[in-house]
């Protein structure tokens, strides 16, 4: 009788319909131009493509592109933060009051390239001593490369800044090209081509990779390579959301975020100046000048000034920049 039943419970099992696996975790992620900028194809498209791809099961990334969820840089973070968007590409210079500390990525002057920025606000970021970052799980913290200058104007020396209206990244970067007697404002990437083009500004200050991004580079022909200062850029998630999240899709994000996403970026962004170099270069239209001398001596001490001033404002700078120099040490005993 007893082994009688155990057939029949047997076959129900048999009969029963097997359950569905459950379905990914979906996540949003805005981005507020293209998928052909260079931001997208360095800080963002790498990471998004091996989540997804080792993630199938597991986790799914759906990107809203050009603004499609989140079109203002500023208001970004608190899109995060109340759950608009899952993930978002973040500027932190246009969220000075939020990211107090990034001007310590921003001092002008401070950083070679793009590796050195980059990997210095990556582990940083990771050392938990930033303001503002604790909201939010931190994939990627990366910085351009120097910024240059690039005008509709005519820009043989630093003389020929003095006047002109120019876009930057940050307050800290505008403080540096007001030193120089430039007018810097504030602006955010995807403004600054209309900006550009009514008039209201005369040039920006961006890398060679992402001058072409957004047409910046159809309406600037003069190429001052001063470097000046790198610019912060984050990839963050809200940090409730991903804590959340199911262990084995904390691990992928986990695996592509951090040192990662940085070697990705770098490699990439590297490319992608490359190639906007040779085409400045190439194109008989326009003017690049490296500085002389004397007006990379005159821009040293002017940037050294905005530096002092901003470590003697606090002791928490004091420590930041310690912090910074401590790891440029460390990069370029290895290098």
């Amino acid at each position: 009788m007893i082994r009688a039943m155990m057939h029949v419970v047997a076959a129900a099992f048999v009969l029963l319909p097997v359950a569905a696996d459950a379905d990914p975790v979906k996540l949003k992620l805005s981005f507020f131009t293209s998928d052909r900028s260079a931001a997208y194809l360095t800080a963002v498209k790498p990471f998004v493509d091996a989540v997804n791809t080792e993630g199938k099961d597991i986790v799914q990334i759906e990107v809203y592109l050009s603004g499609t969820l989140g079109k203002v840089q500023r208001e970004l973070p608190q899109m995060v933060l109340d759950d608009e968007a899952d993930i978002a590409f973040v500027v932190p210079g246009q969220n000075p009051e939020r990211f107090l500390d990034n001007a310590v990525i921003g001092l002008p002057g401070l950083f070679r390239d793009v590796r050195e920025a980059t990997l210095v606000h990556t582990r940083l970021a990771a050392a938990g001593v930033l303001a503002g970052y604790n909201d939010f799980f931190i994939i990627g913290a990366f910085a351009t490369e120097p910024e240059a200058v690039h005008s509709r104007k005519p820009l043989q020396s630093l003389a020929d800044l003095r006047g002109q209206k120019i876009s930057v990244n940050n307050l800290i970067e505008a403080t540096a090209l007001a030193k120089l007697g430039a007018l810097p404002i504030v602006v955010a990437l995807n403004e600054t081509t209309p900006a550009i083009s009514s008039g209201t500004i005369d040039g920006a200050t961006i890398p060679p990779a992402q001058l072409f991004d957004v047409g910046i580079g159809r309406l600037v022909s003069n190429h001052y390579f001063l470097s000046i200062s790198s610019a912060p850029l984050l990839l963050v998630m809200n940090r409730q959301v991903f804590n959340k999240l199911p262990d084995n899709a904390k691990s992928i994000i986990r695996k592509y975020s951090g040192e990662w996403a940085a070697a990705r970026y770098i490699e990439n962004f590297e490319a992608l100046g490359r190639e906007a170099l040779s085409q400045i270069k190439s194109d008989p239209r326009r003017s690049l000048v490296v500085p002389v001398s004397a007006d990379l001596e005159t821009a040293r001490r002017a940037f050294q000034t905005v530096i002092d001033d901003w470590v003697d404002a606090s002791a928490h700078n004091k420590e930041l920049l310690a912090l910074v120099d401590s790891e440029l040490a460390k990069l370029r005993a290895t290098r």
